[in-house]
Formats: structure tokens, sequence, C-alpha cells
């Protein structure tokens, strides 16, 4: 029993021990790195002289064949939703004077009949308040 524990603390001991010498190890592989111009995964390499790279300009003739072809890119999209307009948007319909007048006087029948309706019902009748005497409550 006393082996299983002193082999225990001689493995705990030897894992620190390497540890510490692999965080060593990685700190000289930064070091080398950084003096290599490595800056990490994903990132790019820094400049050495601090300065922002040239801006590069376009000639004029280069800028009028860009516009010209962005214009004839619109002029296509343009085109190919007028044309698409034409075949989906329906014939609007519009009512005649005979349907509106149809409708009018539909509408006047119901109106009456729910005019004629609301006579026929009875009002409720006013509730009359009943005035307590106190010499008739004591008997």
């Amino acid at each position: 029993m006393a082996y299983a524990g002193t082999n225990n603390d001689l493995l705990a001991m030897a894992l620190v021990g390497y540890e510490a010498q692999r965080a060593k190890i990685d700190e000289a592989i930064r070091e080398i790195q950084a003096q290599l111009g490595h800056r990490g995964p994903g990132r790019p390499q820094a400049t050495t002289d601090g300065a922002a790279p040239a801006k590069r300009t376009l000639s004029a003739a280069a800028r009028k064949r860009i516009a010209a072809a962005q214009r004839k890119r619109w002029a296509a999209v343009r085109k190919s939703q007028s044309e698409s307009k034409a075949v989906v948007a329906p014939k609007k319909r519009k009512l005649s004077a005979a349907g509106r007048r149809a409708i009018i006087a539909a509408t006047k029948k119901r109106w009456a009949a729910v005019r004629k309706a609301a006579g026929k019902k009875t009002k409720p009748v006013a509730k009359v308040a009943v005035k307590k005497v106190a010499g008739a409550a004591a008997s």
C-alpha cells in the first residue's frame, strides 16, 4: 500500500515538471515566430515599415467601361421587371352604374329591416327606486 502512494506522488511531481518545461518551450516558440513575422493563426503578417499599402487608381477609360457595364446590367434588370409586371398585373375591374344602384338598393332595404326590427322590440321599463320607511322596517 505504501508503494502505491509514493508512486502517485512521484507521477504528480513528474507531471508538474513536464508542464513547466512545456511552458518554457511554448514561450521560446512564440518568440521565434515573432522574430519570423508570424502573428498567430488567421492573422496577417505585420508590416515592417508601418506604412499603409499604396492605393490603386483606375484610369478614366477603365471607369467608363465599368460604368457602361453597370448601366447595361441595370437596363436588363429594369427590362425583366417591366416584362414581369405586364404579365402579372390583372386588368382592374370597374363597377357598373347598374351594379352600384343594385348595391345601394339592397343596403337601403337591409337598413330598413334593421330599423323595423328595432321598433318592434319592447323598450325596457325604467326601474323606480323604492324608499323604505324607517318605521315600517321596525315592525
